[in-house]
């Protein structure tokens, strides 16, 4: 093999990568761009889901052919609040994204190929081959490291067949009237088809310590409580969203030396919600736009994409610190009862990342639903349980 095959490695086949390599064939389809998943297939076993908001009319043209369900809008359930909104929701499964991807790339994709190291420009596999490459971006999920303290948004999902009809005709984004236990826990259910379901059980906690068999009960036991009769379990994925509350942007792409990265490797996801595919897209087309494709041109484009997110989402994560550190843990649902009261321009424009000064104004008036000495405090990151976070 020559040194230089490949203008642009990919390592880690995920969201993130597999946007940039869909992007890049259809804007710079000369440009010898190699993904490399460490899996079977490009994708994993995921569930991405997103606001029509969230994405610019052109970015819904070039990502269409990945999306696999579209809904009229959706519905949230709180204890003293249910609510439908009517922005549409659409989601990409992993196995339509694995389909596309491998048809797009062909041989360009390797799959079952693990990583031993990387840098910039080069790649090791396991099997010991080498290859070099222009630039190498490092897909390969999120890292956790000193510049960022996070919480958790931890969920075990599984897709069901029932025994008949369930009846719904939007998602439910988040049934908050179920036990709340150690943190904010609500349900999470996608209607895949008149008798399918995607049933998540969905936990905002401090530390990714979800356990996975009592989720499993949580969710058997949510279907019987909705007249859902389970036959046939079709999929399960789980996952461990960061959720930001606080760090150093500036520190972290130091650390990282030059390496382009791409997804939740880069800090790319909405502080919050822990959604990624907004961001995703929008690197994608960044990146499909460049003509330099050395690491280092590539590494500073990206790295002035992430820390211009990570200034634009300094209101989230004051939002974040008032939800993990202020008041009990099991009375954070009260938080996102009184948001979901808000007006639905704002709800939309918050999950797309695109809050007014006004909307920022209005989210904080009012008597806020935790106890105003913590509020305070956890806004100013003066709470002792902020710095435990940084501790354990």
């Amino acid at each position: 093999m020559n040194r230089r095959e490949w203008d642009l490695i990919l390592v880690g086949g995920g969201l993130a990568n597999g946007l940039i390599a869909w992007r890049l064939r259809q804007q710079q389809p000369a440009l010898r761009v190699l993904v490399l998943e460490a899996g079977m297939q490009p994708g994993g076993n995921h569930t991405w889901s997103f606001h029509h908001d969230d994405l610019t009319p052109a970015q819904h043209q070039w990502i269409a052919p990945l999306v696999a369900h579209r809904w009229p809008g959706y519905e949230v359930r709180f204890p003293a609040r249910t609510r439908t909104l009517h922005g549409a929701y659409l989601s990409m499964t992993s196995e339509r994204f694995a389909a596309v991807i491998t048809g797009a790339l062909g041989e360009n994709l390797r799959t079952a190929t693990p990583v031993a190291h990387l840098t910039p420009d080069a790649v090791t596999l396991a099997s010991g081959q080498a290859l070099q490459a222009g630039a190498v971006i490092d897909g390969r999920g999120y890292r956790p490291g000193p510049h960022m303290t996070v919480g958790f948004q931890a969920f075990v999902g599984q897709q069901w067949l029932l025994e008949e009809p369930h009846g719904l005709t939007r998602p439910i984004l988040m049934d908050a009237t179920v036990d709340q236990q150690a943190g904010y826990r609500f349900v999470y259910t996608l209607p895949l088809s008149a008798q399918s379901l995607l049933i998540e059980d969905t936990h905002y906690i401090d530390r990714p310590t979800l356990n996975n068999e009592q989720a499993r009960q949580h969710i058997h036991d949510y279907a019987h409580q909705q007249g859902w009769r389970l036959k046939t379990l079709e999929r399960e994925e789980q996952g461990n969203l960061p959720i930001t509350l606080a760090g150093d942007s500036r520190a972290f792409w130091r650390e990282q030396a030059g390496q382009p990265c791409s997804g939740l490797r880069a800090g790319l996801f909405h502080a919050t919600t822990g959604y990624s595919l907004p961001q995703a897209a929008t690197l994608a087309d960044l990146i499909a736009s460049q003509r330099d494709f050395t690491a280092a041109a590539l590494s500073d484009v990206i790295g002035q994409y992430a820390r211009g997110q990570w200034r634009r989402q300094r209101f989230f994560r004051l939002l974040n610190r008032m939800l993990f550190l202020a008041g009990r843990a099991d009375q954070r649902w009260q938080v996102m009862q009184r948001f979901y009261g808000l007006n639905e321009g704002l709800i939309a424009r918050f999950y797309a990342g695109r809050l007014t000064p006004f909307d920022k104004a209005r989210i904080l008036t009012g008597k806020p639903p935790v106890p105003p000495g913590e509020a305070l405090r956890a806004i100013l990151k003066q709470t002792p349980r902020l710095r435990a976070f940084n501790d354990e």
